[in-house]
């Protein structure tokens, strides 16, 4: 179960060897569910059109990015983080909206066409399972889970949980085992010492060696997570940073030394 306990940090790292779709072999983590995620060769994306003239996206599309255990990615808004992590949901076989894969949880379209022009390449003996919690669509989740209820497993009432409550609810009951784990600012329902147990979760599933998560944030706490390679996605495209130079870790350490040398500037 998810507390606010301290967590203890675990960090784990192994290199084998994966195979794409085409058949192209790459390193990587043994026994993780993705490798490497790049352009589909085969059907190139119109980069004069959105998503195509996100930096980042374009990034992704023309030299991939290697995969590891936990991929952190940070930026502003409308930096593109989010389009990415939707796409390889998509593409991995899981709703854009959030869920298990194989879950056709759907209210309206408005994902990208990202996903169709991306190629996952595949860890060998990696999971083909995973799980997408995207925060801003979890209330409509909730209530596909309400409608299509496992006889196997039965769920709380999610809707009758506060926000943070029914988040950890979910964290506590998806995310174990091998697999793929993305989220899209999940910090947007957890406390402090919710993004806590969130971190230790997270350390605990990349520690097994064969599970894998990959997380857009905005928050520094988070992006904190031991062992994570953490990519700063802005006009630039993605690019490695390490945490303490995060203008996302400046912004924030600066803002909690002195407040009103913000704050000042909108009174």
């Amino acid at each position: 179960m998810l507390t606010a306990r301290r967590p203890v940090w675990r960090c784990f790292r192994s290199r084998f060897f994966g195979i794409g779709l085409d058949g192209a072999m790459s390193p990587a983590p043994s026994g993780l569910p993705l490798t490497r995620v790049r352009g589909a060769r085969d059907l190139p994306l119109d980069q004069a059109r959105w998503p195509g003239t996100l930096a980042a996206v374009a990034q992704l599309l023309t030299e991939g990015l290697d995969l590891g255990p936990l991929t952190v990615l940070v930026g502003e808004n409308g930096s593109g983080k989010s389009t990415l992590v939707e796409a390889i949901a998509l593409a991995y076989g899981m709703s854009p909206e959030g869920g298990s894969t194989g879950a056709r949880s759907r209210t309206r379209e408005t994902e990208s066409e990202l996903w169709k022009h991306v190629a996952l390449e595949r860890g060998i003996g990696g999971s083909h399972w995973g799980f997408f919690m995207r925060a801003e669509t979890m209330h409509g989740f909730y209530s596909y889970l309400e409608q299509n209820p496992n006889p196997r497993s039965r769920d709380p009432v999610f809707h009758e949980m506060s926000h943070g409550e029914s988040f950890l609810g979910i964290l506590n009951r998806r995310f174990s085992g091998p697999g793929l784990y993305l989220l899209d600012e999940p910090e947007s329902a957890l406390s402090f010492t919710g993004c806590l147990s969130l971190v230790g979760l997270l350390t605990d599933l990349a520690a097994s060696g064969n599970a894998q998560a990959i997380i857009a944030t905005h928050s520094p706490l988070i992006a904190a997570t031991p062992g994570a390679r953490v990519y700063e996605v802005g006009d630039w495209g993605l690019r490695e940073c390490p945490w303490a130079e995060l203008g996302l870790t400046q912004d924030w350490r600066s803002f909690l030394q002195d407040p009103d040398r913000y704050l000042r500037h909108l009174r």
